[in-house]
């Protein structure tokens, strides 16, 4: 099964996506609180998956979206909008569109979030 590593700054959020996923038979999850935080698990856990909030303190998820790509071109990364979109430039879009496979917005259930993001991968 598939190695995740779930980024959000909120720990409520992490423990409903880690809830779900362990319903759906997730088992290898991993968190991380911030950009910074991602960037550092990320390049010793290697995950198959990452789930990444954009709007986060310290470093932001555009930011370790770049630092992650730096190192790994081929990171498979959601990103993760909260009810907070309509707060990022139209250039910020933009970028999380170039740097990830797919993009989960704040409008849609947990559940629902997470099945889009594994049925990209």
């Amino acid at each position: 099964m598939a190695k995740i590593l779930l980024v959000d700054d909120a720990a409520f959020m992490r423990k409903v996506i880690k809830d779900t996923l362990s319903k759906a038979g997730y088992t290898d999850l991993h968190e991380a609180v911030d950009g910074a935080d991602a960037v550092e698990k990320y390049n010793s856990l290697k995950p198959d998956l990452v789930l990444m909030d954009i709007t986060m303190p310290n470093m932001d998820g555009l930011e370790a979206l770049k630092a992650i790509r730096a190192a790994d071109a081929n990171a498979n990364i959601t990103g993760v909008i909260g009810a907070v979109q309509d707060t990022i430039t139209p250039e910020a879009k933009a970028d999380l569109f170039a740097n990830v496979q797919n993009v989960v917005t704040g409008a849609m259930t947990a559940e629902d979030a997470v099945a889009s993001a594994i049925a990209v991968n």
